[in-house]
């Protein structure tokens, strides 16, 4: 499958909607309790229009429809550190090289713009995804969502230097 990885933009707003909503709780209702995606799904299932025009999100296109998105940002305070960023592969294409397209453009962009170290707050589903990808488990974490409202994740960090 041929793919197109570029910045996402106001007009993709709408489409990386629409695959959040739609992925996340499919690929994570195996990993983490209803309990837990009952409330954290509504918060986490919907696009951010900041990050989808920061110009460092971006978007795989194939098939003729979006089938991934991610992006970083960099840290507020240390320059040289990045934060993976709301990373979804479509469902119905995940094992076809979609997330690696993404996140091999992200390593790219982020140790162009001096970027030295990468930080992902990973779901459990993704894990694996990442460790394949050469980040390094630093444990559990809980992402606070909204006040009392947390999700467990796996901190991990690649050092792009």
């Amino acid at each position: 499958m041929e793919l197109l990885v570029r910045p996402s933009t106001a007009a993709d707003i709408a489409a990386v909607d629409a695959l959040l909503a739609r992925a996340y709780p499919k690929l994570l209702k195996h990993d983490y309790a209803p309990s837990v995606l009952v409330t954290a799904l509504p918060l986490i299932s919907r696009a951010q229009p900041a990050l989808l025009t920061c110009g460092t999100y971006y978007v795989a296109e194939g098939d003729g429809a979006i089938l991934g998105a991610g992006g970083w940002t960099r840290d507020r305070s240390l320059k040289e550190l990045g934060h993976i960023r709301h990373v979804v592969t479509d469902d119905r294409a995940v094992r076809r090289g979609v997330g690696r397209a993404i996140l091999s453009h992200i390593l790219i962009q982020a140790g162009a713009a001096g970027i030295t170290e990468l930080e992902c707050w990973s779901t459990f589903t993704a894990e694996p995804f990442y460790a394949a990808m050469g980040f390094r488990s630093e444990g559990p974490m809980e992402v606070a969502l909204q006040p009392g409202i947390s999700f467990p994740a796996i901190r991990m960090r690649q050092s792009l230097s």
